[in-house]
């Protein structure tokens, strides 16, 4: 019986002769068989990298692209038969692959459109109404030790470089020619219709909503800013987040979100 890790690493690797037992249905020459399995499997993952990286591979190239894919799969395949879910690894991959440092912005635009694409998947779920934040607000004194829970699909990106508008000039807002891109950038990603957007936030307004994420209260998360020597504007990011449509609940102390 054919060892099923040992096929798996032949399939990936062209360098490597076919397990010893293999054989085909035909009486073929298996390792011909094989080369042409590996090629389609080669591909098939590079198609998916393709879609859903498509500004990362404008920005390197094809040719690059599909040689910095291939050594990726290599590195990484599959872990899932769900091919959407694919690809997650892939910005980490970018930032230790040794030829793209040229371009070190190049995993966060990968990483922004990996969290596009986790963002369009992920599950709906009711949102929290302005008037009743306004009435929370009224009713309860002190809120410091309440949580913000934040939509399935909200994510943030924060960025040493200008990541964000460099994704955004591949989507013809701005041009890439007028961009510093050592200028650091944040942005919320949301999916809480159809649509994902992209919005550009300050260092602050990224950094308080990661805290967020992570479960910290409303004290804490914004003690999280401050320590990090941003200046947090909190009625403007609160209201930014009404607006993003991105509030699900606020819980109370000692409450565990369903």
């Amino acid at each position: 019986m054919i060892d099923q890790a040992d096929f798996a690493r032949a399939l990936l690797d062209p360098e490597r002769l076919p397990p010893a037992d293999l054989r085909t249905w035909n009486g073929s020459d298996p390792t011909a068989r094989l080369a042409v399995y590996r090629n389609n499997v080669m591909v098939s993952l590079l198609g998916v990298l393709t879609d859903a990286f498509p500004v990362t591979r404008e920005l390197v190239g094809e040719a690059f692209f599909r040689a910095m894919g291939q050594c990726f799969v290599r590195a990484q395949p599959p872990q899932s038969p769900v091919m959407a879910e694919y690809g997650g690894g892939f910005a980490d991959f970018i930032a230790g692959f040794v030829p793209a440092r040229t371009l070190p912005y190049l995993p966060d635009v990968a990483r922004l459109e990996w969290l596009r694409l986790v963002a369009l998947h992920a599950a709906d779920a009711e949102l929290l109404a302005a008037e009743r934040i306004a009435a929370l607000l009224a009713e309860q004194p002190d809120l410091a030790g309440w949580r913000l829970r934040l939509h399935p699909s909200f994510a943030v990106l924060r960025s040493d470089y200008a990541a964000v508008s460099i994704w955004a000039a591949h989507q013809g807002a701005g041009e890439l020619a007028a961009l510093d891109p050592d200028q650091g950038e944040s942005a919320w990603i949301v999916r809480p219709d159809l649509e994902v957007v992209v919005i550009p936030v300050d260092p602050a307004a990224g950094a308080f909503a990661a805290a967020l994420l992570e479960g910290l209260p409303l004290a804490a998360a914004i003690a999280a800013v401050h320590e990090a020597g941003l200046h947090l504007d909190l009625p403007a990011t609160l209201a930014g987040l009404i607006r993003a449509r991105a509030l699900v609940s606020l819980d109370p102390p000692g409450e565990t979100a369903a």
